[in-house]
């Protein structure tokens, strides 16, 4: 396609339409909760407050954008907006490789390997899976939503049953490091892997939003984008490439997340009211900004909970699934 679209698909939208007002005040929605997740409660130094939250709020963000991104760019090329990267097996990836990273190297080992190299290893793995995954799932014929959903639950179990195995034969104290891996964690930040995270998923990011206009043509469907003129299988390939990328680095960032990037993006359509990637990839965005941040100032300020965000925002991402799939079964 050598990069260009048809005239009426590469015009921009205009900025004082409604859709950008509905983005203006999600942006002012998402400012308010990171003014009030870093001044509501402060009872401390400023310049420790500013050192210890900024980087939780940096850690959130990237989240934010990574998991958005990467979610509304997976529906679109899967056609179904009930489908993330999460739900289709790479949560339970994600424990198998550190199972298989403490079993095989041992507490010792992994400790051995650095926060960096854990990182850097635990990206390229899943990256490496999930593609062979992706590839086999969206490039080949299985466009049945079912066909879809059986395969990625089958592959979740498969996965999640390998990393089952694996612990049972950990000893305790190795088995103690592993658990701490298990869940999304926003609050213990490690500060040598924000550098490394942002990097990655700045540049993603940057390279998502270049194709918003290309991802507006394959959301119209594989005979319609090849007719325009789009080589929808490398196309297909580089963006799920770059969707494994995204999800890699914000899991080893934080952890596992399986249904956040359900709601950012079905509550991006609803809000927006359009399916156009120039208003959805930036309202997914700032919607799990919203959700994160305004989430974790009800958690630790309002609601007194000691409970982990995290399970929070699955719980609700959860009952949108399940809510979500019924709608879809009766249509």
């Amino acid at each position: 396609m050598n990069g260009r679209l048809p005239a009426h698909a590469a015009t921009a939208p205009r900025p004082f339409t409604g859709h950008g007002r509905r983005l203006a005040l999600l942006a002012g929605l998402a400012l308010l909760c990171l003014l009030a997740f870093m001044t509501v409660g402060v009872r401390t130094d400023w310049a420790f407050v500013l050192e210890h939250r900024g980087a939780k709020v940096l850690t959130m963000l990237l989240v934010a954008a990574a998991i958005g991104l990467s979610t509304v760019v997976f529906q679109t090329v899967s056609h179904n907006t009930i489908l993330t990267p999460s739900v289709m097996g790479l949560d339970a990836l994600y424990l198998f490789v550190q199972a298989a990273m403490v079993l095989a190297l041992g507490a010792a080992g992994v400790s051995a390997l650095g926060e960096v190299g854990r990182y850097a290893l635990n990206i390229v793995l899943m990256v490496g899976f999930a593609m062979l995954l992706m590839r086999w799932l969206f490039v080949g014929h299985a466009n049945s939503l079912h066909m879809m959903l059986l395969v990625g639950m089958v592959g979740g179990i498969f996965f999640r049953s390998l990393a089952g195995l694996a612990m049972r034969v950990l000893d305790p104290n190795e088995f103690t490091v592993l658990q701490d891996r298990m869940f999304a964690n926003f609050n213990a930040v490690n500060m040598q892997l924000l550098g490394p995270s942002l990097l990655l998923i700045v540049l993603g990011s940057g390279w998502v939003w270049r194709q918003r206009r290309l991802l507006d043509v394959i959301a119209l469907g594989r005979d319609a984008a090849v007719s325009l003129g789009v080589d929808y299988e490398r196309r297909v390939l580089l963006l799920l490439a770059v969707v494994a990328g995204l999800v890699a680095v914000s899991t080893a960032l934080v952890g596992p997340v399986v249904f956040f990037g359900l709601l950012v993006s079905n509550m991006a359509y609803q809000s927006m009211g359009t399916r156009r990637h120039a208003w959805v990839l930036p309202a997914a965005v700032l919607w799990g900004c919203v959700l994160l941040l305004g989430g974790q100032v009800l958690l630790e300020q309002l609601f007194k909970f000691n409970t982990v965000l995290s399970i929070v925002v699955e719980f609700l991402g959860g009952i949108a699934f399940i809510v979500l799939l019924m709608r879809k079964t009766r249509s």
